[in-house]
């Protein structure tokens, strides 16, 4: 996996990732890729880490009650249509039919 920057692993507030006891949780293997997909985009574009945090901030607060490792997947989502690296409907076309749509 990817090595999280201190400036993704030092995030607060809503953005803050999920700790326990001081260590990173991931429920699931996928929640893990999320955060090493987001890291080597933003570090592969040269782009400043606030260009996916700002996003990441922006879907929490859309859905307050969405699970963070959702909200995460939907603002990296946001990020790669934003950087015209694919479409919302490319995006949807090739994910599970149980996901829900941009």
């Amino acid at each position: 996996m990817t090595a999280i920057p201190d400036e993704v692993t030092m995030m607060d507030g809503y953005a803050a990732l999920p700790r326990d006891n001081g260590e990173l949780v991931f429920a699931a293997l996928w929640e893990g890729r999320a955060v090493a997909l987001a890291v080597a985009l933003v570090e592969a574009r040269g782009l400043p880490w606030d260009a996916f945090r700002l996003r990441l901030i922006d879907a929490i607060a859309e859905q307050p009650d969405r699970p963070y490792y959702e909200s995460w997947a939907a603002a990296l989502e946001s990020l790669v249509v934003g950087l015209d690296l694919a479409t919302e409907a490319t995006l949807d076309a090739a994910t599970p039919a149980e996901r829900p749509v941009l």
